[in-house]
């Protein structure tokens, strides 16, 4: 089944794409939920006017994003983090807490845009997040968990 995406879907895919999936989940989930519409001829019609308009929209989404991402680059981020025996963390650091850590930097990103590679850091030392400023941008951001003292 070929769907519209209306809105951003995670693993699938983002608003305005066209998407292929089961039966099942266009008709049960995306479609009731409001996450898309079926590609009808007429639909996709639409679509590609609608996208053209917007071209010169998304080149300065892309360039104000690359400019995000050129500071990112320059920024080193330590968070520091309460420490038990040896290097093992209490708790765990995930995409919020390098979310919250970017903020106090004066970098606004949600933190559903921050991906830690591995998942929950539970160690001290130096780990890597993947952060998506836009579809076509995309940070590997390094990032170091320090003992809080």
């Amino acid at each position: 089944m070929e769907l519209i995406l209306k809105q951003d879907v995670e693993n699938l895919g983002f608003k305005d794409d066209i998407v292929t999936v089961k039966n099942g989940y266009g008709r049960n989930f995306l479609i009731p939920q409001g996450q898309a519409i079926l590609a009808t001829a007429s639909a996709k019609k639409v679509l590609a006017e609608n996208l053209k308009q917007r071209a010169f929209k998304e080149q300065k989404l892309i360039d104000d994003a690359k400019t995000v991402a050129e500071a990112l680059n320059n920024l080193e981020l330590k968070i520091a983090s309460k420490v038990g025996a040896g290097d093992k963390l209490f708790g765990s650091v995930n995409n919020i807490d390098v979310a919250d850590a970017l903020q106090k930097q004066g970098h606004e990103i949600e933190k559903k845009f921050i991906n830690v590679i591995g998942g929950n850091v539970k160690r001290l030392g130096k780990y890597n997040a993947v952060i998506r400023l836009h579809r076509e941008v995309k940070v590997d951001f390094p990032f170091e968990v320090v003992a809080e003292k």
